[in-house]
């Protein structure tokens, strides 16, 4: 998170007050957070809601608890407002008609505790969002437009729907619905136990086969390159083997030319020393020689001049030396013309050379050698490209060894779900069901393996297509659930898979808004006990006109519309345990309240208590 805009967000007294609050209803009557066991991540739980100027509502603050958090409310009093402020924290998108009136823009936030989740980590950080054990999703809607925020850091909505949909599943009238996605029906078998280890051995030969078919792509494409460009590498080859390259030439072409080029001047400098130091009727060595022999007389009188008599005898021997070598010099100096133009003319060469390739003589000798294997590789294409074959051929056999395990274990998880979740439907009031989990292979003429005579097309998630079919009605054959089923049946057909993977899968927070459509009676309070058992893995937020519903609420909160200023305002209150038994004896029989009704609705109460 930006430290400045955290530090900000933080410092602010409404975000302090609110999170306090939110702090201490959560940790009043919230129960242990429950954990999946695919990854030990613990399921993400809604702590607050919080939205102002949204429609009806003006300002407006709920803490929820872990387990089963029941809505109720007369029609018309603003839980639907409530599911769609949600709706738009998820990534839906927002209208501007939904700003209350006068208002210059409507907020919607939620605080969710999503402990260590790697995946949703992941997701944040490649978004540059700084994870946390709580993630805070804020959506403000403007005339001009609305920003998306997570953590207090600005994200695209497909971000924030991204990160909802793994943290959220709603159900009801709107599109947060994870068994519309047929990729969620895969998902859903591939975590299976028995599946996962088949799936990763897939992918593990699906990759081997996709490295060498990509380097097989590559081979060929250098293998049409070099033929196209063939005749031009030949040529460079014999123009840089022509020029005989050596290293370091240039440094020592440079220091020869200068020398030819100085040799006049190098040779009058080296004279002029040679005359004045042993040449010149008065040269050096003879004044030196003098010098030595008039110290060596004063020292015998004066013991003082003795240290300079052996001083002057080196400096004299310095001397002697530097003539001599100056002398050997002279001798060695070249005049030649003819040599220094030839080395001008090689340094004009290397020059041309390295303005061609634009690189240096050293560069070039690296470069002949490359161009000499490229060329020799030639001849070699046609047998490294069987080599590639031959280890293609056996990468795809294994590959289909593998997916024929992941498709054979695919159908059989398949079948073991569909019977299970056939059961728990006929349990929430769907006596004819019939579910079916539809593996079918990918057949696609451009196939990397062959299954019974026919090529399969291979995706990294696997080589077929997993889909769930079903049927609700009495003598009518499944058909695929994301185009039959409705969306009270859906919110219940989702309620009966959660149940059976709820101690195998790590599950979101799930909210289903009017699950109880259609339905009553005994098969409502079976739908009521199923949302209450699966309430013990993940956080559920129900909105229900049913009191065999509400009655397993472990929290129950009453929404409803009032008069403030003159206006129609929304309002949330969390009942305490008589007003809780209170309103669902409302559901029971409407406002008048009888002890009798008082009395069923306790006996209703006691008996979730006691799931």
């Amino acid at each position: 998170m930006n430290q400045e805009n955290s530090t900000r967000m933080k410092n602010s007294p409404i975000f302090a007050k609110r999170m306090k609050l939110v702090n201490r209803k959560y940790v009043h009557h919230s129960n242990k957070i429950a954990t999946g066991s695919n990854n030990g991540a613990a399921s993400a739980v809604i702590k607050s809601l919080y939205i102002k100027n949204y429609a009806l509502i003006d300002e407006l603050e709920v803490t929820f608890g872990t387990g089963l958090n029941i809505l109720t409310g007369q029609t018309g009093a603003g839980k639907s407002i409530i599911i769609g402020a949600l709706n738009i924290l998820l990534g839906e998108r927002a209208q501007t008609e939904s700003i209350r009136q006068g208002a210059a823009k409507a907020i919607a936030e939620v605080v969710l505790h999503t402990g260590k989740d790697d995946k949703l980590h992941a997701v944040l950080q490649e978004n540059g969002v700084e994870p946390a054990e709580e993630t805070i999703l804020r959506r403000e809607v403007r005339q001009s437009g609305s920003r998306a925020f997570i953590n207090d850091t600005p994200v695209q909505l497909t971000v924030l729907r991204q990160v909802g949909e793994l943290l959220v599943d709603l159900h009801g009238q709107h599109d947060h619905q994870l068994l519309l996605n047929e990729e969620h029906h895969r998902e859903v078998i591939d975590e299976r136990e028995k599946v996962m280890p088949l799936l990763k051995a897939y992918q593990s030969a699906w990759n081997d086969v996709s490295r060498l078919r990509q380097e097989k792509k590559q081979l060929e494409k250098r293998e049409r390159e070099l033929q196209e460009k063939q005749e031009l590498y030949r040529f460079q080859v014999k123009e840089i083997q022509a020029a005989n390259l050596k290293e370091d030439e240039t440094e020592k072409l440079e220091r020869e030319i200068h020398l030819l080029d100085s040799s006049e001047s190098l040779n009058e400098t080296a004279g002029a020393i040679l005359q004045a130091g042993k040449e010149a009727d008065e040269n050096a060595l003879e004044l030196l020689r003098l010098m030595q022999q008039s110290l060596s007389e004063m020292a015998r009188l004066e013991p003082e001049f003795e240290s300079y008599i052996q001083e002057l005898e080196t400096a004299r021997i310095s001397v002697e030396e530097l003539l001599r070598f100056t002398e050997q010099y002279q001798n060695n100096i070249e005049f030649n013309p003819r040599q220094l133009e030839a080395l001008r003319q090689r340094q004009a060469e290397l020059r041309r050379l390295e303005k061609k390739y634009g690189k240096s003589p050293e560069e070039l000798i690296v470069y002949q050698l490359e161009l000499e294997q490229t060329l020799s590789l030639a001849d070699n294409y046609e047998l490294e490209l069987e080599k590639l074959d031959g280890q293609i051929r056996k990468a795809q056999q294994h590959l289909a060894e593998k997916a024929l395990e992941l498709h054979n274990a695919r159908i059989k998880e398949g079948e073991r779900l569909s019977r299970a979740i056939e059961e728990e439907l006929m349990r929430l009031g769907f006596n004819h069901a019939q579910f079916a989990v539809n593996v079918e292979w990918r057949y696609e003429s451009s196939g990397w393996i062959n299954i019974e005579g026919r090529p399969v097309g291979c995706v990294p998630e696997g080589p077929d297509v997993v889909r769930f079919y079903i049927s609700t009605n009495k003598g009518e054959a499944p058909k695929p659930m994301s185009k039959t089923a409705s969306g009270g049946e859906m919110s219940r057909i989702m309620l009966a898979l959660k149940s059976i993977l709820a101690r195998e899968q790590r599950l979101p927070v799930m909210i289903f808004d009017e699950i109880d459509t259609g339905i009553s009676g005994p098969i409502a309070l079976q739908v009521g006990k199923t949302m209450r058992e699966l309430a013990a893995n993940c956080q559920i937020i129900a909105i229900t006109h049913l009191p065999q519903i509400a009655s397993m609420g472990h929290a129950h909160y009453v929404v409803r519309k009032q008069e403030s200023d003159g206006r129609t305002v929304t309002r949330i209150d969390r009942l305490d345990g008589e007003q809780h038994v209170r309103e669902v004896a409302k559901l029971m029989s409407g406002p008048e309240l009888t002890e009798a009704v008082l009395s069923s609705a306790r006996e209703l109460i006691e008996k979730a208590e006691g799931i």
